[in-house]
């Protein structure tokens, strides 16, 4: 098991912070020496993996940047040259690959991110608002003394809380179940959230599917940036702003939900693959179990081989196609390359069931997930199992929930011979989810950050 140095690595990679509230500041960068001493002025405020004594910090920071932020910083042309094509192409760029268009293509971005002019993503997680001001404050002196950058935009976002630990998202699904284990990472792990060994038991999966340096499911190292230093202990970080219609989510559940038999509950479980309390249909199929939900022993320990034909939990349900399991044999090597650690949270007012709503309200999930290659991990889920059905023997049907249908979407709910199981088709989906903008980001560790704010970037 390889020996990690938490104090060198960001706290972001190794923890979901689950702070209530966060901000998200975008910087671009002046360039020259204003900007690596604004990145030396950050250094000491970033929150590393080391474990918290006590009860969790008031507030945390974190930083990544852009392949244009590095540019910007006047790296070798032999680095910025040595990262990834996907990262150095940036999202924008990837979108034909993603699937990003129609009414999710660039063009219909946010300004900023229509852009590219976003340098550096500044994330500040809160345990309260008070505590979020003050720390956002002290960044924008800091940013402002050292005249590194600007803040060319920001983006707010809350967690939603339903009872004391179930955190929703706006469609009303319970969410955190089921992060990856890596090697070497201290956490809370539990059966169902690492990989399965041969004798049916879990567990972590290689710390090089999360971090550059390390030896990933193949053995090999991920590829990284020159020198070696730069890339070890860092990650690569996708950013996506998902705005959710709800309205069109809640009509088209009550319209498909009174046509199935089993009703609106029922059909939502199956687009997940849990109920919306969070338990899994494989385990559950017909009703909610709140005490599978509770024991963290069984809320996330299941498989999908013994299921191939979906009688239980549909071939496309969300959590299916993100994470197979072992439905592709091989006792779930296939899957375990292309695991990403998720640090989502959402954004925009709650909405209770019943609600008045608009699809026209800004509300969605800021998705960002964790991986030490953005083709290999995040741009295959989201192109083949995403936006494409045919490894789970759904041909062109994407995604119920994230995929881009524009109102020509199926899902279909293979069911079995028990009349109160039925097979049913749901057509006509439109896209319950759009992409208002994003950006590929690379998570250095502390060393390299002070590497790059010192100069001190030598690709030789």
């Amino acid at each position: 098991m390889p020996q990690l140095d938490p104090a060198d690595i960001q706290g972001l990679v190794l923890r979901a912070y689950n702070l209530p509230v966060a901000r998200f500041l975008f910087l671009r960068l002046a360039g020259g020496d204003p900007s690596l001493a604004l990145i030396h002025r950050l250094i000491p405020l970033i929150t590393t993996g080391e474990r918290w004594e006590g009860k969790k910090p008031a507030s945390t920071v974190n930083l990544a940047f852009t392949h244009k932020g590095l540019c910007a910083l006047q790296l070798p042309a032999a680095t910025l040259q040595s990262f990834p094509v996907e990262f150095v192409e940036g999202m924008r760029a990837r979108r034909a690959i993603l699937n990003d268009t129609g009414r999710n293509a660039p063009e219909n971005w946010e300004q900023i991110w229509r852009e590219e002019r976003v340098h550096v993503w500044l994330g500040v997680n809160a345990a309260s608002p008070e505590s979020l001001e003050h720390r956002c404050a002290h960044l924008h002196l800091l940013i402002s003394e050292t005249g590194g950058g600007e803040v060319i935009g920001s983006q707010d976002a809350a967690a939603l809380s339903i009872g004391p630990s179930i955190i929703r998202e706006h469609f009303g699904y319970a969410d955190g179940f089921a992060n990856p284990d890596y090697l070497g990472v201290e956490r809370d792990t539990q059966p169902g959230h690492g990989k399965l060994t041969k004798d049916g038991k879990w567990a972590a999966l290689a710390t090089g599917e999360l971090l550059l340096g390390y030896a990933d499911e193949a053995g090999e190292l991920p590829p990284g940036p020159v020198p070696h230093l730069l890339g070890v202990n860092g990650t690569f970080m996708v950013y996506r702003k998902l705005h959710q219609n709800l309205a069109s989510f809640r009509a088209y559940l009550e319209q498909k939900g009174a046509q199935y038999p089993g009703g609106k509950e029922k059909l939502a479980s199956k687009f997940v693959g849990r109920w919306r309390d969070g338990t899994p249909v494989e385990l559950s199929p017909d009703k909610p179990a709140p005490e599978i939900v509770a024991d963290k022993n069984r809320n996330a320990n299941f498989t999908f081989g013994k299921d191939l034909d979906g009688s239980r939990c549909p071939l496309s349900a969300h959590i299916r196609r993100t994470n197979p399991r072992d439905a592709f044999g091989f006792n779930g090597a296939l899957s375990n390359r292309r695991r990403i650690a998720r640090r989502g949270i959402p954004y925009g007012p709650y909405a209770a069931e019943g609600a008045p709503v608009s699809d026209e309200e800004e509300r969605g999930i800021l998705f960002m997930a964790l991986n030490a290659s953005l083709f290999r991990q995040f741009e295959f889920v989201q192109q083949q199992w995403i936006e494409y059905g045919n490894d789970a023997g759904q041909g062109n049907d994407k995604d119920a929930l994230l995929g881009n249908h524009d109102g020509r979407g199926k899902f279909m709910i293979q069911g079995s011979e028990d009349s109160a199981n039925p097979p049913f088709v749901c057509a006509g989906l439109p896209s319950f989810v759009e992409l208002r903008g994003g950006g590929y980001f690379f998570l250095p560790s502390i060393t390299a950050l002070r590497m790059m704010a010192a100069g001190q970037v030598d690709p030789r």
